[in-house]
C-alpha cells in the first residue's frame, strides 16, 4: 500500500471586485477497492456554501455558492489518500476478449454505446497512423494491442505543457506531433473507439519526481472497457498501464466534461485576472 498527500491549490485574483457565480469542484478522488480516502479537507476563501452530489459516472463533485463580491478567490484540496493498486497487470479477461477482434456481449453494447462513439469521422491521417499501429486480419492479444497503442503514442509524440484550456483533436495533435497528457489521451481514445472500444477520459494526478517542466500539475489518461477486468487505464503520455502512481478523480465520456475547477464571474469589463494553481502530490 502506498500514502499520498495531494494538495491542489488554485487561486483567482481580480483587479476589481467580483461577483462570483456557481462554481463546480471536482477534487475528490474516486474511490474503490484499489483506492481509499484517509482524509480529505476542502479549504475555500472567501467561505462558500458547498453542496456535494454525484454526477451520471459517479464523479464527487462539490457545488460552491457565494454570497459576497471579492476581489480573491482560493480553493484549496488537502487529501491523504491509500492506494492499493500494486499490481496492475494482475487482472482477469473474460475468455471471448483475451485475443482481438473480439465483440462486446449484446448487454454490454447498450450500455457502452456512448463510449464508443468517436467526436468526429475518422481523418485520413487519423486512419493512416492507426494502420501502423495495427491492420485488419492480424491476431493480438487484446492488452498486447492496447499497451503498444500506448507506447506508440508515447514514442511518436513530443510532450507538450499546454495552459490553454481545451484539448486537441486527433488530428491536429497527429499534425503537430506534440500534445499535453489530455491530447495525448484524447488520441488514445479516438483511435481505441475506431478499433471498436469503449474508451473514456480520467483526470487526476501522477505521482512523479519533479522536474523542470513538472512542478505539479493534474494529469490525464484514458480507461477502455476490457471484458473480466472492467475499466482499465493506459497512460499515453508516459506509454504505460496505470498504476500505483495514478490517482483518478474524475471520469468522462468526453475530455472538456472534468474540469478540476468550472465557474463564471461577473463585474466590470475593464477588469482582469490572474489565475495560478499548484499540485503536490508527496508520498
Amino acid at each position: 500500500m502506498q500514502r499520498y498527500k495531494i494538495l491542489h491549490r488554485t487561486y483567482y485574483n481580480f483587479t476589481n471586485p467580483m461577483s462570483l457565480e456557481p462554481h463546480v469542484l471536482r477534487l475528490r478522488p474516486r474511490e474503490g477497492h484499489e483506492l481509499r480516502i484517509e482524509s480529505s479537507l476542502l479549504e475555500i476563501t472567501p467561505p462558500a456554501t458547498l453542496r456535494w452530489q454525484r454526477d451520471v459516472e459517479d464523479n464527487c463533485v462539490a457545488l460552491a455558492t457565494f454570497t459576497s463580491p471579492t476581489r480573491h478567490l482560493l480553493i484549496e484540496s488537502t487529501t491523504i489518500i491509500q492506494q492499493y493498486n500494486e499490481t496492475p497487470l494482475d487482472f482477469w479477461v473474460a475468455d471471448y476478449a483475451l485475443d482481438y477482434p473480439f465483440a462486446y456481449r449484446p448487454d454490454d453494447q447498450l450500455v457502452l454505446a456512448a463510449y464508443r462513439q468517436t467526436k468526429q469521422p475518422a481523418s485520413n491521417l487519423l486512419a493512416a497512423w492507426l494502420a501502423s499501429v495495427w491492420q485488419a486480419g492480424e491476431r493480438i492479444q487484446t492488452i498486447t494491442l492496447l499497451q503498444r497503442l500506448s507506447s506508440r503514442i508515447q514514442q511518436t509524440l513530443r510532450y507538450q505543457l499546454r495552459e490553454e484550456a481545451g484539448v486537441q483533436s486527433a488530428t491536429e495533435t497527429l499534425s503537430l506531433g506534440s500534445g499535453s497528457c489530455r491530447d495525448s489521451a484524447y488520441l488514445f481514445m479516438e483511435a481505441a473507439r475506431l478499433l471498436g472500444f469503449a474508451a473514456r477520459f480520467v483526470s487526476g494526478y501522477l505521482h512523479a519526481p519533479p522536474t523542470t517542466t513538472n512542478f505539479g500539475s493534474t494529469h490525464a489518461w484514458a480507461e477502455v472497457f476490457i471484458p473480466g477486468a472492467g475499466w482499465k487505464g493506459f497512460d499515453p503520455s508516459i506509454g504505460t498501464i496505470v498504476g500505483t502512481d495514478h490517482v483518478a478523480v474524475a471520469v468522462a465520456r468526453l475530455p472538456e466534461s472534468v474540469p478540476p475547477v468550472a465557474g463564471a464571474f461577473v463585474g466590470p469589463a475593464q477588469a482582469t485576472l490572474d489565475v495560478g494553481v499548484w499540485v503536490t502530490a508527496l508520498s
